[in-house]
């Protein structure tokens, strides 16, 4: 197996751990430990996806590109994550203070299960992003 086709495939097992992320929320009532374990679980999955990923630039960009590429995955997700820390403060106003109600839960607890569902399929949604750009390997060699 080349070693797109490899990391591919374990990024698309990684991609379905941090699902777990959905029941995490709804165990918090028998015990803080299960969500706990979790999301350990999800975040040990999004470092084993990370490693994948920085990787993969690695094989497809020349030696001089990668700095470049790397830095700017890094920018989009510094303002990714900036935009979602926004997004998710708004949210957890605005659950809070009408006490909104979203699948069963009620007030600050619908807004961190929303949060929790975009997370959780977020990882999904990367990989069929990267399989339809690139969907087969073929290094990149004019820069």
């Amino acid at each position: 197996m080349n070693p797109y086709e490899g990391r591919m495939r374990a990024m698309l097992i990684f991609a379905f751990f941090p699902l777990l992320a959905l029941v995490a929320q709804p165990l918090g009532h028998l015990t803080y430990w299960l969500p706990v374990t979790i999301i350990g679980i999800a975040g040990a999955a999004h470092q084993a996806w990370s490693a994948n990923i920085f990787t993969t630039v690695g094989d497809m960009f020349p030696k001089k590109a990668i700095a470049t590429i790397t830095g700017i995955g890094g920018l989009a997700g510094g303002i990714g994550s900036t935009v979602i820390n926004k997004a998710s403060g708004m949210l957890f106003d605005y659950s809070k203070q009408t006490n909104m109600s979203f699948l069963g839960f009620h007030g600050i607890e619908s807004g961190y299960f929303i949060i929790f569902s975009v997370c959780a399929v977020c990882y999904l949604i990367g990989w069929v992003v990267m399989k339809s750009l690139v969907p087969k390997y073929k290094p990149i060699t004019d820069l």
